[in-house]
C-alpha cells in the first residue's frame, strides 16, 4: 500500500545508521543529506551519539514520532523495531534494506510475513526486505550510487532486484535517460511491482505524471493486476517496457502434447505483455534503449531516413531496421534531391541512407534534416554523427539539439564517439536530449517498439458460442483426456468447424459410417493416446473393401476401444492449442503445423480471452505468415477464418477453465475453409 509517507515523508529515521559510509546504514545517511532531504532526519545507533551530524538515539523506543523508517539492521531485530515504530511512533512507511529473510529460508519467509502483518494492521506501507531502497524527488533513501537527478520528465522505474536496478540506472544515464522515481521492492513482503504500478495508475495525472514506466520483474504474483494497470496506463498515453527474468526453467517439464511442451510460464508472460501492450525486453541495454526511444517523439509510420557521415553504421542500421519490418525507402523526388545535393560536398549521396561524408558540416546537416522534415516521404530520421578526433564538432551537436526541438518528425541521434568528443556529447545530453551510441541496438529497439501491439480489449466473443451447453458438457465429462464425442460436442457448442467423424464398434457399423460420410476417408484407432506411434491412423481409404480390412487391423491394436471413421480433409497444416497456466489463465498458441510447430517452434502466444484484432496481430507475427498468405503460386489459407476459430477457442476456454490442455493438430486449411481434423482435450475438475 503505497502512501504519502513513503513518497514525501516529513521525517525519516535510519535504524542502523553509521558513521562508516561503507556500510549500508552509513551510506543511506550520506545519500539523504547529500541529496537535500528537507525534513527531520533521525538515526538509531546504540554506540554513537552523533552519526554524520544527524541527531541519534540509542534505541527505537526513544524516538519521537516519525513517518518513514529505513532499517539496515540484522533481520532478527527488524520485527521488534517495526512493532515499536508502527504501534508507538505512528510510523506509516518502512523500507527494510536488510537481507536474511524469505530469500534464504522458510524461517526468514515466516519473519517477513509477521512483519507485513504488523505493517498491515497499522495501515502502513512496507518496501522490501532485501532491497536497495527508494528514490523520489523528496528523498534518496538508498545505499547505492549513482543517484540520478530526478525529474517528472524522466521515467518511473520499478525493480524486483536491487543490484539490477543499479546496473539499469548505470546503463541508462550515459544514453541521457532520466528518471522520475525509482522503487526497489526486493522480496515484496507486502508491496510488489504490481502494487507500485497500480498506485502509479490510480494516481496518474495527465500532463504531470511521468509517461514512461520501466519494470524489472522476477516474479509476477498477480498477473491480472499487472495486466489491468499496465493496460490502463498505456491507454492513458503511457509507454511501458519490462524485463521478466527467471522463466526458462519452468518450460522444461515433460508434457503429453505439443501444446504442453511448447507453453511454459515464459510463454504466459509473452502473452500477458502482448495483451497489455508492454514492450518485452531481455537485457539491461535493450531495456534502456527502448526507454530512450520512448523519450523521443513518436514514430507514426514505418519509413525512416538515415542521415550519416559514415557508411558502415548506416548500413548496419539499415539492416537492423529492415529486419524488424521498418522501411528505408529510396528518396523519389528527383527535383528536391537535386536541390539538396547542390548544398552538399561533391561525392555526397542523397539516396537513403543519405551520406554527407566525413567532412560534412552543421549547415549541411541542417539542410538534410529540413528536407526530410518538409520534402521527403519519410516518417522519422536517424542521424549518425561521430568524430575521428580531427576537428571540433560542437556546432553539429548544437544544430542537432535545435532541430530535435523544432521538428515534428522524430529524430534519433546516434553519437558514437564517447571518447573523442566526450565533453560535446555530455553537453548535448545536458540539454535533456538522449543518445543512442550503438546504431544496431537502436534499430532493434525501435522495431520492437513499433511491433508491440496496443492493449487489446478484454471483451469475450460470444456470437454463436453456446455457453450453457459448454458448461453442461464439462459437468458430465470425466477427468483426463476426452473421447471424441465430448470433443465434438465442445467444438460444436463453440462453433469451431470440424471434420465429420463417427465412432464404430463393429464392421457393419464401419461400412454404414463410410457410406454416410463418403470417400475418401480416414480411419483411426480409439483408445491409445499417441495413435500414430501404434500404427493407428490410416489415410485415403477409397472403398468398402479397405474399410472392412482396416477396421479389423485397427480394432486389434492393444488398448483399442473402437474405431473412428472420418472424412478426409486436405490443405495446409495449421496448429492451434492452449494450456491453463496457474494465475495467468489459458495461454493460446497458434501457427503452422507440421515441422513449423514441432521443429521450428514458429508459434505466437496470446492470453484468453482474445479479440479478433489481437489474433490477427499474433498471426501476422509468425515467421511463416507469408506462407499463410500464399507465396510462389501456392495458395494461402483463409486467415480471417483462422483468426475466427482462434477467437472461438479462447471463448470456449474462458467458460471452461476445467480444460487444462487442448491440442488441435492439425487444422487443415485452404483459401475457402479451415477445419479441425484431430484434437486432444484434457479436463481436470
Amino acid at each position: 500500500m503505497v502512501n504519502e509517507e513513503l513518497l514525501n515523508p516529513k521525517s525519516i529515521v535510519i535504524i542502523g545508521a553509521s558513521n562508516n559510509i561503507s556500510k549500508p546504514g552509513g551510506k543511506i545517511v550520506k545519500n539523504l543529506t547529500d541529496n537535500g532531504f528537507r525534513g527531520d532526519l533521525f538515526a538509531v545507533n546504540p554506540k554513537d551519539k552523533i552519526v554524520q551530524g544527524v541527531k541519534t538515539f540509542s534505541k527505537v523506543e526513544n524516538l519521537p514520532s516519525v513517518e518513514l523508517a529505513i532499517l539496515a539492521i540484522p533481520a532478527n531485530f527488524c520485527l521488534h523495531a517495526i512493532t515499536i515504530l508502527a504501534e508507538q511512533k505512528n510510523t506509516k512507511a518502512f523500507i527494510i534494506i536488510s537481507a536474511g529473510f524469505g530469500e534464504t529460508s522458510e524461517a526468514g519467509k515466516q519473519l517477513e510475513a509477521e512483519i507485513a502483518n504488523i505493517v498491515n494492521k497499522n495501515n502502513g506501507c512496507l518496501i522490501g526486505p532485501n532491497c536497495i531502497g527508494v528514490m523520489t524527488p523528496a528523498h534518496a533513501s538508498v545505499f547505492t550510487t549513482p543517484i540520478p537527478k530526478l525529474t517528472p520528465e524522466g521515467c518511473d522505474f520499478i525493480s524486483g532486484s536491487g543490484a539490477t536496478a543499479v546496473f539499469i540506472i548505470e546503463s541508462g544515464i550515459p544514453k541521457g535517460l532520466r528518471f522520475a522515481n525509482v522503487f526497489s521492492v526486493g522480496n515484496s513482503a507486502q508491496t510488489g511491482v504490481e502494487d507500485i504500478l497500480a498506485y502509479l495508475d490510480e494516481n496518474y495525472e495527465s500532463g504531470v505524471s511521468p509517461k514512461v514506466k520501466l519494470l524489472y520483474i522476477e516474479n509476477i504474483n498477480n498477473p491480472d493486476k499487472l495486466l489491468f494497470h499496465a493496460t490502463s496506463l498505456i491507454e492513458k498515453g503511457c509507454k511501458i517496457a519490462a524485463i521478466k527474468a527467471g522463466s526458462s526453467a519452468a518450460g522444461s517439464r515433460a508434457a503429453s502434447s505439443h501444446t504442453g511442451a511448447l507453453i511454459s510460464s515464459d510463454a504466459a508472460v509473452d502473452a500477458l505483455f502482448r495483451k497489455a501492450g508492454i514492450v518485452r525486453c531481455y537485457g539491461r541495454e535493450e531495456l534502456t534503449t527502448v526507454a530512450t526511444v520512448f523519450m523521443c517523439n513518436e514514430l507514426k509510420g514505418k519509413k525512416l531516413a538515415i542521415i550519416t557521415h559514415a557508411g558502415g553504421p548506416g548500413v548496419m542500421l539499415t539492416d537492423a531496421l529492415e529486419a524488424g519490418g521498418l522501411k528505408i525507402p529510396q528518396i523519389e523526388d528527383s527535383e528536391k534531391k537535386s536541390e539538396l545535393l547542390e548544398k552538399l560536398f561533391p561525392g555526397s549521396s542523397v539516396e537513403n541512407p543519405i551520406d554527407f561524408l566525413a567532412t560534412g558540416t552543421a549547415e549541411q546537416l541542417g539542410n538534410i534534416i529540413d528536407s526530410c522534415e518538409n520534402d521527403f516521404d519519410v516518417d522519422g530520421m536517424a542521424v549518425i554523427f561521430g568524430s575521428p578526433g580531427l576537428f571540433p564538432i560542437s556546432d553539429v551537436y548544437d544544430l542537432l539539439d535545435k532541430k530535435m526541438r523544432s521538428c515534428k518528425k522524430p529524430i534519433y541521434p546516434i553519437l558514437p564517439s564517447l571518447i573523442n568528443v566526450k565533453k560535446d556529447v555530455a553537453h548535448f545530453l545536458s540539454h535533456g536530449n538522449v543518445n543512442f551510441p550503438d546504431e544496431v541496438l537502436l534499430g532493434r529497439a525501435l522495431t520492437k517498439v513499433m511491433n508491440t501491439p496496443k492493449p487489446s480489449d478484454n471483451e469475450i466473443f460470444v456470437d454463436g458460442v453456446d455457453i450453457d451447453r459448454i458448461k453442461r458438457i464439462i459437468e458430465k465429462s470425466q477427468n483426463g483426456y476426452q473421447p471424441p464425442e465430448i470433443i465434438h460436442q465442445l467444438f460444436d457448442a463453440a462453433g469451431i468447424p470440424r471434420v465429420i467423424e463417427i465412432i464404430v464398434n463393429t464392421e457393419t457399423e464401419a461400412v454404414l459410417a463410410a457410406l454416410k460420410i463418403g470417400f475418401p476417408l480416414v480411419m483411426k484407432v480409439v483408445g491409445p493416446l499417441h495413435k500414430t506411434d501404434v500404427g493407428g491412423v490410416v489415410l485415403n481409404i477409397r472403398n468398402i473393401g479397405d474399410v472392412r480390412k482396416e477396421f479389423h487391423h485397427l480394432n486389434e491394436i492393444k488398448d483399442a476401444t473402437g474405431v473412428l471413421i472420418a472424412q478426409m480433409a486436405s490443405g495446409t497444416e495449421l496448429f492451434l492449442g492452449a494450456k491453463y497456466e496457474d494465475k495467468f489463465g489459458h495461454v493460446i498458441l497458434c501457427g503452422m503445423g507440421g515441422i513449423f510447430v514441432e521443429v521450428l517452434k514458429d508459434i505466437a502466444s496470446g492470453l484468453a480471452p482474445l479479440s479478433h484484432k489481437e489474433v490477427i496481430s499474433m498471426i501476422k507475427g509468425l515467421k511463416s505468415y507469408r506462407i499463410l498468405e500464399g507465396v510462389r503460386n501456392q495458395k494461402g489459407v483463409n486467415i480471417e477464418q483462422f483468426a475466427n476459430i482462434t477467437v472461438r477457442l479462447s471463448s470456449l476456454l474462458r467458460f471452461a477453465t476445467e480444460i487444462k490442455e487442448i491440442d488441435i493438430n492439425p487444422l487443415l486449411g485452404n483459401e475457402n475453409e479451415i477445419i479441425a481434423v484431430d484434437a486432444r482435450v484434457r479436463i481436470l475438475k
